[in-house]
């Protein structure tokens, strides 16, 4: 097919992914993928490529599927690479369309405004899949080839740098559709062995990562097999509801986990990759009887040792080994049941005041809607584990641990369903990284309720510091009056300044149409029980 520009094929493209929304910086170098886009979709002119990238993110995890970055070459495709680590670290498919100089110009190094060194060769670094389109026959397939090694299990970021001066010219796209990759199946033996040892086990426990989010359907057929419990990374959150009585959840590093784990004669891993701050920098003690099911070949085995490694998508594994399994002793899900409770209770307590917001936050939300968390006290401490998740598609933060991205991800979840209301927690140092993108909330209008949680600076170094160190440094900063710039950005407050507010303040920014900035007055509310230190080593201490 005939294309007039680079842009018009772009577009073409996807539609056929099924993106609407694209989010990006304009610029002289995307100009007419730029105006095409904005012409035939919808394009959200974002203040930094960055939260381009963490918005197209976010958009593609909450409809479960793809999502698109437009960016400018050389500084504007710089900016790009911490939210492209990001989408990697997370395995999130994410389609990263950036600008390049003139092809004619292209490697020869004579500062050619946003020129930059190996461009290609830094995407490629931060990328699952990069390329450069070097004619006008061949971008349809280079676009439909990083689309299907984004999709493709375990996912993550495709980059395409695109000349300027092809992007301008009549395209013709002859290239079919990239074909799906087969997902891998089980080794009928190792299989076998595996389903032998599930059928013995009479305290089994399961636990669930991102890679199991497509067999939330057959990982609850199992727990209700088994009465096993399920224990679940960040990452794994919703997948299977979190108001399931099994469903311990993300606390495997609590005492009452570690007793469980303990005791458990058989361990079920799904698609979990044992991250550090999830494991107690890997010191968590597992069963030896350890069953791990991974669709990528490189985490089986590579931090605990598995009698049984199954390179399998999850479904259909998880589905052979529930045929073998048999119910566990009626006093250990009974045990399973009281952990869940105890683990709760025990974080609801210790978060002090805190725990009306978070009560709030929840019984203001529909069953399905994203919450979108930066790195952020509330979210480490709570947010990430005591705030109920239903859905895995509504479970959105930053995987590999960076702060400032959260207001980015909520926007592109809030785009992406804009049917359904969508919370951010963050912190105002985490929200002063991208503050700029108050103005993008304000430019779209999305149904989305910015809660921010003001300590006046990097609560959690700062509590850090406080407890190993004897002074403090880089962590207390300048902090915006809120009210005045949500009122600057067209926005509007409320705040909370004690418990007795979080429930009527929440529900009714929750409520409206549009989007509402809400700040929490962390010195006004009082202190955690407990001040939060993230799950981390200081050598001195």
């Amino acid at each position: 097919m005939r294309h007039d520009t680079g842009g018009d094929l772009l577009v073409a493209v996807l539609k056929e992914l099924g993106i609407d929304t694209v989010f990006g910086i304009v610029s002289v170098h995307n100009l007419p993928l730029v105006e095409a886009v904005d012409r035939e979709l919808r394009f959200v002119p974002v203040r930094h490529e960055a939260s381009a990238v963490n918005a197209a993110d976010a958009y593609g995890r909450a409809r479960g599927g793809l999502g698109c970055a437009l960016t400018s070459t050389g500084t504007g495709a710089g900016n790009a690479a911490g939210s492209l680590i990001e989408a990697l670290a997370a395995g999130t498919s994410v389609l990263h369309v950036t600008g390049q100089i003139e092809s004619g110009h292209l490697g020869f190094g004579r500062g050619f405004i946003h020129e930059t060194k190996d461009q290609l060769g830094m995407l490629t670094a931060v990328s699952k899949y990069a390329a450069t389109v070097h004619d006008t026959t061949g971008a349809g397939g280079i676009l439909r080839e990083a689309a299907a090694a984004a999709l493709t299990a375990p996912g993550g970021p495709a980059s395409v740098e695109w000349p300027i001066d092809l992007q301008y010219a009549p395209q013709d796209d002859t290239a079919p559709p990239a074909p799906e990759a087969p997902l891998p199946t089980a080794e009928p033996g190792e299989l076998a062995a595996a389903a032998a040892l599930l059928a013995t086990a009479r305290r089994p426990l399961i636990w669930a990562g991102g890679g199991a989010r497509t067999a939330g359907a057959e990982l609850a057929a199992l727990l209700q097999t088994t009465g096993a419990g399920l224990l679940t990374s960040n990452s794994g959150r919703g997948i299977v509801p979190e108001d399931h009585p099994q469903v311990i959840g993300n606390f495997a590093t609590t005492p009452q986990a570690r007793a469980l784990l303990a005791d458990a004669d058989v361990l079920l891993t799904v698609g979990t990759h044992f991250r550090s701050n999830e494991t107690a920098d890997y010191g968590l003690t597992l069963p030896e009887a350890h069953i791990q099911l991974d669709v990528d070949a490189a985490a089986l085995g590579r931090v605990y040792p598995a009698r049984h490694a199954l390179h399998a998508d999850a479904g259909p594994a998880l589905s052979a080994l529930a045929r073998h399994a048999r119910p566990a002793e009626d006093d250990w899900t009974v045990r399973v049941v009281e952990a869940r409770g105890q683990v709760r209770a025990v974080l609801h307590e210790n978060i002090g005041p805190q725990a009306a917001v978070c009560d709030a936050v929840r019984a203001a939300l529909p069953r399905r809607a994203a919450i979108a968390r930066d790195v952020t006290i509330p979210s480490s401490s709570w947010g990430n584990r005591l705030l109920e998740m239903y859905d895995p598609r509504d479970n959105v933060f930053p995987r590999g641990g960076g702060i400032g991205q959260g207001l980015g991800m909520g926007i592109g979840a809030a785009l992406a369903r804009p049917g359904d209301p969508t919370v951010v927690l963050a912190g105002d140092g985490g929200l002063a990284v991208h503050l700029g993108e108050l103005l993008t909330l304000a430019q779209e209008r999305p149904r989305l309720t910015l809660i921010v949680f003001n300590d006046g600076g990097y609560g959690v170094l700062r509590n850090m510091q406080d407890r190993y160190c004897d002074r403090r440094s880089g962590v207390d900063l300048a902090t915006p009056d809120f009210a005045r710039l949500a009122e600057a950005c067209g926005l509007p407050y409320a705040r909370i300044g004690a418990e007795s507010e979080a429930a009527a303040t929440i529900a009714a920014a929750v409520a409206s149409d549009g989007p509402t900035l809400v700040e929490v007055d962390l010195a006004a509310l009082g202190p955690m029980k407990t001040p939060f230190t993230p799950p981390v080593k200081i050598p001195s201490a």
